[in-house]
């Protein structure tokens, strides 16, 4: 990151929240909340295997319209797979999401966490955004991202949701 970018001064302004992901406990009692009584529309499902072949959450994500136009998402819900893992958590929230309007925005936000010594990692390019993610003082993760292009993926966002290649934070 920090040689494609000069470094920056200072934070610069996200253009807002891209969208929120929530543990739930039960994924489809969560599904009929967010689709039957707030009128979310469901976009996707998770389908992307796993390294190891086992899984590890179900994920599905819904969208708002603006106008007239479906979102990739603006929340998402997971429910894990692991034993025990949501009930020793104390919280629903999986991470926020924070947008950049530019992908130069972006790069210097990048830089900027990591020259005040805030470490990132997770750098992912997804067929909606590229992001990278980091925690804040109490463990909350955060995604940073760099929206893609509508046109690249609003034809089929599923497809684009499950698309996610690793890069290296450097890159």
């Amino acid at each position: 990151m920090t040689g494609l970018v000069q470094s920056a001064t200072e934070a610069q302004t996200p253009r807002g929240l891209n969208h929120i992901v929530l543990n739930v406990r039960d994924l489809e009692e969560s599904h009929r909340f967010w689709t039957e009584l707030l009128g979310f529309r469901h976009v996707g499902t998770l389908s992307r295997p796993v390294p190891d072949g086992m899984p590890r959450a179900r994920m599905r994500f819904y969208s708002g319209e603006r106008d007239g136009k479906l979102h990739h998402h603006d929340i998402a819900l997971v429910e894990q797979m692991l034993p025990g893992d949501l009930a020793k958590r104390p919280q629903a929230l999986n991470h926020v999401a924070i947008e950049y309007a530019t992908q130069e925005a972006w790069h210097k936000q990048i830089a900027f966490l990591t020259a005040h010594g805030v470490t990132v990692y997770g750098r992912v390019d997804r067929g909606v955004t590229h992001s990278i993610h980091l925690s804040d003082p109490n463990g909350n993760e955060i995604e940073l991202v760099h929206e893609l292009p509508r046109e690249l993926w609003e034809g089929d966002i599923d497809a684009a949701l499950n698309r996610a290649v690793e890069r290296p934070i450097s890159e």
